[in-house]
């Protein structure tokens, strides 16, 4: 039996039926891959991430957090559908199908993932026809975006002829435990948790030690602390109906937006892209704030050691968007600061020991707290803790196959919930990069026009370049005349 950690729980307690807490995506593969054949790979390899096979067991009245035990009863095609998509078969049906999928929440008695096979794909540009999808949804509670690539490691082979896998260990078939046992673990929990606290203060003392002389003997503005973003339509209280949608772009074309700034990362990049949508999206809505839109930006603190490790390892960088500049180049200067301070106090506050005050939550109290936040709308009363998370998962840059079978195109979802409407994950794939916004219905109805902000801004930022390198170029030029 494997304990969930405090950042792990801390999805469980966020989850009703109508916030599920989910990530996945949505992968494109290329040529007529059948069904039978996709189980049967799936099924010879599904023994080399133990979380697959793994269910919850929950605790009697929710004392303590659940536990991930082998489940005795597990059934691989409980968790692997097939469907097609209506004709004829294009983005808007496949896009509409990964919408209503993403709305609904897995079922809890069993291991707490799905993948749907998507037959059908037979009239979207640039993808043959008779191509498949592969939407798949994985528990938050069991990965993060760093565990969902190990995933990924499992599906995918960097050649067209599958590695053979790895042979399945024999595992020890091993019972529920019972109440007493769940009880006398509890207990244990209780008694062990608060010993951990002293070494909690320590590491707050010092970060505090840290953040301070930064901020005063060195001058560096600390970054926006949470509660202090502006109110926006994303800020409000979610519905079931979740809208998904993705844009496509170049990585190198994306890439080479960097060299106008020095020391801008592709990351930087990346946010000016999402934040000149922002800006436009609110801007003809009549909504635009102030003050600038402020992204929640997850840092892994995942070591080497734990590479293959599953579960939550993040920690939080707060950046602002730049939002409030009209000039696309200013606004990437900016947010290049923003993310530069920000990782200067991430480093120096040490996220990963901090990340510990988690493991003290009481899971039963976190989780009628979190749902009296929900049933109470307390979210329209408040600040933002922050406006839109944005989130980067860099994949290969050379093509992978799964099956045999080419992988196109990889887009994601991550979940969103009251006060947190709007979530981008990217993932870049063999030069291509997707940003992939999923809402609800309700708080952004118009997903799709956003979407296409997204690439327009994108481009705005590419031509904003290339006028300034041409007005460089032009006067190194004159000076070289003179």
């Amino acid at each position: 039996m494997e304990e969930l950690s405090g950042i792990d729980a801390s999805f469980l307690y966020l989850e009703t039926a109508k916030i599920p807490m989910h990530i996945g995506g949505v992968a494109i593969l290329e040529g007529s891959l059948k069904f039978d054949d996709f189980r049967q790979y799936v099924n010879e390899r599904i023994h080399t991430v133990e979380r697959l096979t793994q269910k919850l067991v929950t605790v009697p009245l929710s004392l303590d957090r659940p536990y991930w035990v082998e489940d005795p009863d597990f059934d691989i095609n409980m968790h692997l559908h097939r469907t097609a998509l209506p004709r004829p078969g294009g983005w808007k049906e496949l896009r509409y199908l990964a919408s209503r999928l993403f709305s609904q929440q897995l079922n809890r008695d069993r291991p707490l993932w799905e993948f749907i096979f998507v037959e059908g794909v037979d009239n979207i540009p640039q993808v043959p026809k008779g191509s498949v999808a592969l939407i798949s949804k994985v528990h938050h509670s069991g990965f993060d975006g760093k565990s969902g690539a190990d995933l990924m490691t499992m599906l995918f082979d960097v050649s067209p002829t599958p590695r053979p896998p790895k042979p399945a260990v024999a595992k020890e078939k091993q019972e529920i435990p019972g109440l007493v046992g769940l009880m006398a673990k509890s207990a244990y929990n209780f008694i062990s948790r608060p010993t951990k606290l002293p070494g909690l203060l320590w590491d707050t003392g010092k970060a505090t030690l840290k953040a301070g002389y930064m901020t005063r003997a060195q001058g560096i503005k600390m970054p926006t602390m949470p509660f202090n973003a502006p109110k926006t339509r994303f800020n409000d209280t979610v519905e079931m109906e979740r809208v998904w949608n993705s844009a496509i772009l170049d990585i190198h074309r994306v890439k080479a937006l960097r060299k106008v700034v020095d020391g801008a990362t592709l990351n930087d990049v990346i946010l000016a892209i999402c934040a000149g949508a922002l800006r436009r999206y609110l801007l003809e809505k009549g909504e635009l704030p102030d003050k600038p839109l402020v992204a929640m930006v997850p840092v892994s603190t995942r070591t080497a050691e734990e590479k293959n490790a599953m579960g939550n390892q993040v920690s939080a960088m707060f950046v602002q968007l730049a939002t409030d500049l009209e000039d696309p180049i200013k606004r990437l200067e900016k947010i290049q600061i923003n993310t530069m301070v920000g990782k200067l106090y991430q480093d120096a506050i040490d996220a990963k020991s901090l990340m510990g005050y988690a493991e003290l939550i009481p899971f039963g109290l976190a989780g009628v707290a979190a749902r009296f936040y929900s049933r109470a709308a307390i979210s329209k009363h408040h600040s933002p803790l922050f406006n839109v998370v944005i989130t980067n998962v860099p994949g290969p840059q050379i093509p992978i196959y799964l099956a045999g079978h080419k992988l196109i195109v990889n887009m994601g979802t991550a979940p969103i919930f009251d006060g947190m409407g709007l979530i981008m994950p990217i993932c870049s794939y063999n030069g291509t990069l997707t940003i992939s916004p999923t809402s609800s219905a309700n708080l952004m109805p118009d997903l799709d026009l956003f979407t296409r902000y997204i690439r327009e801004s994108a481009n705005e930022l590419e031509l904003a370049v290339q006028e300034k390198l041409a007005g460089r170029a032009a006067l190194d030029a004159l000076m070289k005349d003179e």
